[in-house]
């Protein structure tokens, strides 16, 4: 017999969106508004129960080890009303959590973040922050939806050309995964159904509607701009990663590459090949040289959308 804490639950839609938003304490709600999300439809599924949280940061009271455990015991109510006292007396709100939450992953990553990390920051105890978030993937949801509340979303009365929104709408969602490494990672495992989550993907769509495409190409026109967005950032991000584990620039992070491949290729044609591309693209620094590659490759995608609807009205916003 497989022992219950290395039991894996069967995946489920879930998420703290779905979730109750009776009352829980000092008025704190399950389910206040946070931050953005996916228009490319990514994110899978959440697990178990949201009614209670685990037991410990990584967690403990969950069988799959993700982070949506098993209700509390009725035993423990009193000192978890205690530590919601000392919670208030603290300032503390879901608010304040959510956004200490997404400062810690930013200075040091998903990997290295926990609970007790979380609660030693904010100076309360763990249980305190259960009061206002059930478990850990409840508040790492939150934490996604905060940070998409940073997109800049075309004002649906705005009637300035497509192209413009889109490629502002595209840098919008490109920066922000840049900034918040953390957050792609995170978009493949949620519903994003967040309050700015939805605010996103209804302005994507609504800009799909704009070109002209037929209806049944708009759901795929959408995934190709957005899930090119979310790729291109993803590996933007990690590379800026690698650069700052190696304790180096991300400038000298790429010669130093460069050196090496040229060791390994030289005399090639594939070196030839590529020297040309890259010299051909220009960019003194790495940062440049990313955005030629993502304002070329949108600009290819556009000129497909504007194919597709067989609107051609010229370069507006190139």
């Amino acid at each position: 017999m497989v022992p219950a804490a290395d039991r894996v639950k069967k995946p489920g839609p879930s998420s703290v969106w779905l979730a109750e938003k009776t009352p829980r304490g000092g008025g704190a709600t399950r389910g206040g508004a946070g931050g953005a999300g996916g228009a490319d439809g990514g994110g899978k599924d959440g697990r178990g129960s949201h009614h209670a949280g685990p037991r410990d940061d990584d967690g403990a009271g969950s069988a799959d080890g993700s982070g949506r455990g098993a209700d509390r015991p009725a035993a423990g109510r009193g000192r978890r009303a205690a530590d919601a006292d000392r919670g208030a007396d603290a300032g503390l709100d879901r608010d304040r959590i959510t956004a200490t939450t997404v400062a810690l992953l930013d200075a040091d990553g998903l990997a290295k973040f926990s609970m007790r990390r979380l609660a030693a920051e904010l100076h309360v105890t763990a249980m305190s922050v259960y009061w206002y978030v059930a478990n850990k993937d409840d508040l790492l949801e939150l934490a996604v939806d905060h940070v998409a509340a940073e997109l800049d979303l075309p004002d649906p009365e705005d009637d300035t050309d497509w192209r413009v929104q889109l490629r502002q709408l595209a840098h919008g969602y490109r920066e922000m995964l840049v900034r918040h490494p953390w957050a792609a990672p995170l978009m493949g495992r949620f519903l994003n159904i967040g309050p700015c989550m939805r605010a996103f993907s209804d302005a994507a769509l609504r800009l799909m509607r704009k070109t002209g495409v037929p209806k049944e190409r708009q759901g795929g026109t959408m995934a190709a701009v957005f899930q090119f967005v979310y790729g291109f950032a993803t590996s933007e991000a990690q590379y800026y990663q690698l650069a700052a584990e190696a304790g180096v620039t991300a400038d000298e992070f790429y010669r130093e590459a460069m050196g090496v491949i040229a060791g390994e290729l030289a005399g090639s044609q594939l070196l030839r090949d590529s020297t040309e591309v890259m010299e051909a693209r220009g960019g003194d620094t790495v940062a440049e040289m990313y955005g030629r590659d993502f304002d070329n490759a949108l600009d290819v995608l556009i000129r497909g959308i504007e194919a597709t609807s067989g609107d051609r009205a010229g370069d507006a916003g190139a």
